[in-house]
Formats: structure tokens, sequence, C-alpha cells
């Protein structure tokens, strides 16, 4: 997929912040401050985030005939291994897809940082197909699961 390359140095960026807010977390008080600097961090990755995933579903938005879910996510497929990821449906009100390896490495790490990166797909598919995209991570290796199970789906307007 285009722009690999610039999503790995985000993720890269992303967990050295967490490094960082891992040190600051060292001499925060108490667990409210705790809790709030790990909030704002994680609103900050899922603005960066974002942001990277807007601007991908915009170039593809604009090579695609139309911009049905299927027709994205069928363009989507093309970026990944699939004996690595499987896609369980695709039409144009759902796509489901289930994956053994995340791209990003986040294996056994967080569901909270699994969230802030797939929020470069999610923005992706707004942006792409339509602001009514809804996103459910019901699984996901980051948290120890043995897959993660991926469904977008377009709510009706």
């Amino acid at each position: 997929m285009y722009g690999m390359e610039t999503l790995l140095q985000n993720v890269e960026r992303i967990l050295s912040d967490l490094e960082q807010a891992e040190k600051m977390l060292a001499a925060a008080p108490n667990e409210q401050e705790i809790e709030q600097l790990i909030s704002n961090q994680q609103d900050k990755f899922k603005e960066i985030l974002g942001k990277q995933g807007r601007a991908l579903g915009l170039k593809i938005k604009n090579k695609l005939p139309d911009n049905k879910l299927s027709t994205v996510a069928k363009a989507f497929t093309k970026s990944w291994d699939p004996n690595l990821v499987k896609v369980i449906s695709i039409d144009d009100h759902i796509f489901h897809i289930q994956g053994t390896k995340c791209p990003f490495g986040l294996e056994n790490t967080s569901r909270e940082l699994c969230e802030a990166v797939m929020e470069i797909d999610y923005e992706y598919f707004r942006t792409a197909v339509s602001d009514k995209i809804k996103l459910n991570v019901s699984k996901t290796v980051a948290e120890g699961d043995s897959c993660c199970d991926t469904i977008y789906e377009l709510q009706n307007s």
C-alpha cells in the first residue's frame, strides 16, 4: 500500500512518544494524573494518525470509479498478504476481515494502542466512502487475541 513507510514512521513516532509518556508517568504523583496523561497521549495519537488516514482516503477516492464500500474495500485488500488477513465478507454495507498478524507489529501491546493506530483505517474509509462508516474491532492481536476481527459497517442515512 502506498504510504506504508509514512505509516510505519508514524507508528515509530507513537512508540517513542509512549516511551516518553511512560517516563512522565513514573514521575506522576497520583493515579488520576496518570490516567489523564494516557488519555491525552491517546487522543493526540488518534488525531495524528486520523490525518494520515484521511490523506490516504482522499487519494484512493480520487482513483476509484465510485465510493461504494465494496469498491474501496476491494482496493484496500490489495495492500496486505492474503495469508495473514482473510476477507470474511465485502458488500456495499459491510466489510469484515480477520487477521492473524498486525502490519504494525502491535501484537501483545495494548488495545488502546491498536485503537489509536486503527484510526488510520477508520478515517481512510470515512473519507473514501462516507462519514457514516462505523468501525468495530471485537478482537485484536494487540490485546493478545489469536486474531483481529474487524468490521466496517455503512450505517443507513
